[in-house]
């Protein structure tokens, strides 16, 4: 099994980009069976018999590097039991690192992880991303896929496909 990650506190701006980008990336492409993609949300420690099923797996987060809003980096398995993990940004993130290392000690940790992580702008109340993290979507998207082709996954893009990003629909 192949996982696909977003987590993310959605209620905080860009601090729920992976969240977001799980749910476009959903609404665009179809994969096998093998593969899931997941919306990890604020779940840290309930996400872990959801990521021991997995062979593989791709995070999508945001990351609290001292680099410009919107770069975008990969970090690879040894980075979260190394800590060169940059600063964690919010209660979200408590688990995550914390149920892969529990994961790695008892056996179960997937086989290979990357993160692609994104230096958020604003960590603010607030339900839509800044501009600058909104058109970086796109740029996570086509790297998203070629992690994916690199492991194998095959997929179709969904025609005429909008994604249900719920918690910024206008209300009135």
């Amino acid at each position: 099994m192949i996982g696909i990650l977003g987590v993310g506190y959605i209620l905080l701006k860009d601090e729920g980009f992976g969240v977001k980008f799980v749910h476009v990336f959903r609404s665009k492409y179809s994969f096998p069976e093998n593969v899931e993609v997941v919306d990890g949300g604020t779940a840290g420690m309930f996400l872990s018999s959801i990521i021991e099923k997995y062979k593989k797996l791709l995070i999508i987060d945001v990351v609290n590097e001292n680099l410009p809003a919107g770069t975008v980096k990969v970090y690879e398995k040894e980075d979260f039991f190394l800590n060169r993990i940059p600063t964690k940004l919010s209660p979200h993130q408590l688990g995550l690192q914390e149920v892969l290392l529990l994961s790695e000690i008892m056996g179960k940790c997937p086989e290979e992880i990357k993160l692609i992580g994104v230096v958020p702008k604003e960590i603010e109340v607030g339900t839509e991303l800044t501009p600058e993290l909104e058109k970086k979507l796109e740029e996570v998207e086509k790297l998203a896929l070629k992690i994916l082709g690199n492991w194998g996954v095959k997929y179709s893009i969904r025609r005429n496909s909008k994604p249900e990003v719920w918690w910024e629909r206008k209300r009135f």
